[in-house]
């Protein structure tokens, strides 16, 4: 029964990782669209899809743990809202494969923080599974370069992306290092709700402190459609699968399913706009593909 609730955490792991890898896809085609309004309406859609599930499975919304697990909610929104404004600026800011692969650097960021403020140690097969994913990573990142010729001068125009990406890795890491506390306490869809209204809330205020304006949909069809499709696909379905995993998941595992983003998106990257990697990008999905292996097979080889 707990291989089998394990299993269930990597499909679910897994699957999210699939979709993450549309979230950067749907954000180019709202290149008109502020940051702000962006992780606004793509939260609030996300909480209406959510509440439409909750009652038509008929599900309570669990309102009394809600009250009770207040404080930790509004914790984890709190990441999770720089975490969707960081991510947003930096596909914004950079390329599509940079932001992917940079804000995948989750994984060594969780490793550090369950390990020195939540003392929780990951094996060393863990660490040589998360180490080839790094690698394959750095590879992806390097492929990046050799394709669009980087010089010093666009180096620099793309750093404020680069870096944005990076803060992005560094925050979802505290998030899914908190998150694992409250996933053990709530049913995944009551307790996503609730999270993605605190999160509509604080980026909704950042964003008014920021711009002096109040987020409004877009009214172009041409926007709203991304819009529709980066709540729905990244966010409602693989960002809740996402949390969920962490029932079962350590942190840094969770974080490393969502490697097989920069390979989904890089792929979707080809077919929308034509940013082709250069053949070292394989070399790079292998190896993160091999790293996911060793991380999903962790528990079955420990027991052998």
């Amino acid at each position: 029964m707990r291989e089998r609730t394990r299993r269930l955490a990597l499909t679910e792991g897994i699957t999210a990782g699939i979709l993450f890898g549309t979230a950067a896809i749907f954000i180019r085609f709202l290149q008109d669209v502020d940051v702000f309004s962006i992780a606004f309406w793509r939260l609030l859609i996300a909480c209406l899809t959510l509440a439409i599930m909750l009652i038509v499975l008929g599900k309570s919304f669990h309102f009394s743990l809600v009250k009770k697990n207040f404080k930790d909610l509004i914790i984890l929104s709190f990441f999770l809202a720089l975490h969707f404004i960081f991510f947003v600026s930096a596909v914004k800011d950079t390329t599509i494969l940079n932001a992917t692969v940079l804000v995948n650097t989750t994984p060594i960021f969780s490793m550090f923080v369950s390990s020195f403020l939540f003392n929780i140690k990951p094996s060393r097969f863990a660490i040589f599974g998360l180490t080839i994913s790094f690698v394959g990573v750095c590879v992806i990142g390097y492929a990046e370069t050799t394709v669009t010729g980087t010089n010093g001068q666009e180096f620099f125009s793309n750093l404020k992306g680069d870096l944005e990406a990076i803060s992005a890795a560094l925050v979802e890491s505290f998030y899914l290092n908190y998150g694992r506390k409250v996933r053990s306490q709530m049913d995944i869809l009551p307790i996503m709700f609730p999270i993605y209204v605190f999160t509509a809330m604080i980026v909704g205020m950042l964003g008014a402190l920021t711009t002096n304006s109040i987020s409004t949909i877009p009214n172009d069809v041409g926007a709203i459609l991304p819009l529709v499709g980066l709540a729905l696909l990244p966010t409602a379905i693989a960002h809740t699968l996402y949390f969920s995993s962490l029932s079962n998941l350590k942190s840094f595992e969770t974080a490393t399913m969502a490697l097989l983003e920069p390979i989904g998106a890089t792929l979707l990257g080809i077919v929308f706009f034509r940013e082709i990697p250069a053949y070292l990008f394989v070399l790079g999905a292998i190896l993160i593909l091999l790293g996911i292996a060793f991380i999903v097979t962790e528990k079955v080889n420990m027991q052998n």
